[in-house]
């Protein structure tokens, strides 16, 4: 056989490899979908209507959405993206166990990190102040140097 022939067969199995894998990652993305499909959750349909599920039969596959003042039943498959799942118990569980986000903004300043004599000093990426992260075994004299570990204030004026 010529390259020439080599070089399309491998072509087309490559081509064949693809359509495969794309056809099993779509079937999953549909499955996931079918799995999140509960009542209370809103949906949005193929046809491009919006609603919340007010109940399933699995048995014949018809969702019953209520959208606006109508009641809609259409095929499961109908449902195209879900918009905002259902309030699932599980989720609620695990939420709570979570710690809360109290980590400090960008540049917000935070009680008791500066040093006591400026009470306003700017922390590191490490969570120390800098006063403390630049001042090494030299005494203190890194502090006068530009600062190159971390993000920079674009507002700053360059030196």
């Amino acid at each position: 056989m010529d390259p020439i022939t080599l070089v399309m067969f491998g072509l087309i199995a490559v081509l064949i490899f693809f359509m495969f894998r794309n056809g099993k990652k779509r079937q999953a993305a549909m499955q996931e979908l079918q799995n999140g499909l509960r009542p209370g959750a809103e949906v949005m349909l193929q046809s491009g209507i919006f609603g919340t599920i007010d109940s399933i039969d699995e048995t014949d596959n018809r969702v019953t959405l209520q959208s606006g003042g109508t009641t809609l039943v259409v095929h499961r498959n109908a449902v195209s993206q879900i918009v905002t799942p259902s309030a699932d118990p599980e989720t609620d569980a695990a939420g709570g166990e979570l710690a809360p986000d109290d980590d400090p903004a960008f540049g917000e300043r935070v009680s008791g990190a500066g040093s006591e004599e400026s009470g306003a000093t700017a922390e590191t990426a490490s969570g120390e102040p800098a006063d403390a992260a630049d001042s090494g075994a030299d005494g203190g004299a890194a502090s006068e140097q530009p600062r190159t570990d971390g993000p920079e204030d674009p507002q700053a004026p360059k030196a």
